[in-house]
């Protein structure tokens, strides 16, 4: 990236890296203003995946694999502005990474509320669940949702909504294990729009992950006014707000824990509508994309306001 926009510094204001963090970003760095987003440490990310690979060739793979941590943690600490989407966020970076709080500033991401509403047309599924799996790894934590759909079917019919695309691997493993495949449904490569519809039709949300920067996911699915039933993982406490009003709540990597929220959850239906109306006021207050923008453009503003920064603009003909 450094070689071709070294030679088209005069065509922009300011680079905005998202969590690349390559070294070539500091050579980048001096030569146009360069802001970054950081969603959260990948150290996180390797941890998890270290303590549940199974054997030491696993765990061998996974140290190859996060090689590039240590250079994420050098870049990251000395560039002078970098955007962090949780305050968890914002202590574990400074924790893991060595960057310091003073060029940490904190810009949520967001949904939007008139995309992600309520569909009281829709008919809920008696029993049905809904979670989202962008990929198959630890941090999601689809295992201990997975042992929990299992527990719960032992009492009563429960199914489960997986957005995401099945692939081989640990968890359509476990699926089979446990005897899942007839009570689950992959969803993939669908609009928005149906998605919205999806959440419309399930009884309860789950976000289940081992840890989380933020969750988007948490709070599309909130925003739709469905109850939601998430660990505290990471951010996700931040973000969903607090048990009982706008979250079922429960501890990461349990799932007996899990299960028990989420029967707490189709027990009872005014619980249900109480917390899913609360969860969509929390997300529409905090967490619109009109406001993660506004807080976006006025990061890019601090950052070409500074000196080293305005002088880089007028080396580069951006201003007079």
């Amino acid at each position: 990236m450094k070689r071709h926009l070294s030679k088209r510094t005069g065509e922009f204001d300011l680079v905005h890296d998202n969590q690349c963090l390559g070294y070539g970003i500091l050579g980048l760095e001096k030569l146009i203003p360069t802001i970054v987003t950081l969603h959260h440490p990948i150290t996180r990310d390797r941890a998890l995946e270290m303590e549940h690979s199974p054997n030491w060739y696993k765990k061998f793979g996974v140290s190859r694999f996060y090689s590039f941590v240590k250079m994420q943690g050098r870049v990251a600490s000395r560039m002078p502005r970098i955007v962090v989407v949780s305050e968890n966020s914002i202590k574990d970076i400074h924790a893991d990474m060595g960057v310091s709080y003073d060029r940490m500033r904190l810009v949520p991401v967001g949904v939007d509320p008139d995309l992600f509403k309520p569909l009281p047309t829709v008919q809920r599924i008696p029993g049905r669940l809904i979670t989202t799996a962008s990929a198959d790894v630890a941090l999601k934590g689809l295992s201990y949702l997975l042992e929990a759909v299992a527990k719960l079917r032992t009492e009563r019919d429960v199914t489960l909504t997986i957005i995401g695309k099945p692939k081989p691997g640990k968890s359509m493993d476990l699926i089979d294990k446990l005897g899942l495949a007839p009570h689950i449904q992959f969803i993939s490569d669908v609009t928005d729009e149906r998605i919205v519809e999806l959440y419309a039709q399930a009884e309860l949300a789950v976000v289940p992950s081992l840890y989380e920067g933020f969750s988007l996911p948490a709070i599309e699915a909130m925003c739709t006014g469905i109850c939601l039933v998430a660990t505290d993982g990471g951010a996700l406490p931040e973000v969903t707000g607090i048990d009982g009003d706008t979250v079922l709540g429960c501890k990461a990597g349990d799932a007996d824990g899990l299960a028990a929220t989420i029967r707490r959850g189709l027990d009872d239906p005014e619980l249900r509508a109480r917390v899913g109306l609360n969860g969509r006021q929390r997300v529409v207050e905090r967490w619109t994309w009109r406001k993660c923008a506004e807080q976006t453009v006025e990061q890019y503003r601090q950052v070409l306001a500074m000196p080293a920064n305005q002088e880089k603009l007028l080396r580069n003909g951006r201003v007079k």
